[in-house]
């Protein structure tokens, strides 16, 4: 499940709330065990995911770096190539 959480730190254009609340998610999920909580869990689940997401919120504009912002879709190209190299086209 978490190889789906992406690196939301030091990207141009910015990370946007809806990649850091999908990155919590997935966090929660891995973390709980479930896809989807059972409806007696829901509301710890809910609250789990906003309290992560306002962390790493939080954790991204506290960081500095001196390097160059990334590019996403240099990035993404890098990362369609890995896996071609891996799988095969």
């Amino acid at each position: 499940m978490c190889r789906n959480i992406k690196t939301l730190f030091n990207f141009e254009p910015p990370a946007t709330e809806l990649e850091i609340r999908d990155a919590a998610l997935q966090f929660v999920r891995k973390l709980s065990g479930f896809n989807v909580p059972s409806q007696a869990n829901e509301a710890a689940f809910d609250h789990a995911v906003a309290q992560v997401a306002d962390s790493a919120r939080e954790l991204i504009a506290s960081m500095r770096t001196t390097a160059a912002p990334r590019d996403r879709e240099v990035e993404a190209a890098k990362a369609r190539a890995r896996t071609a190299a891996r799988f095969g086209a």
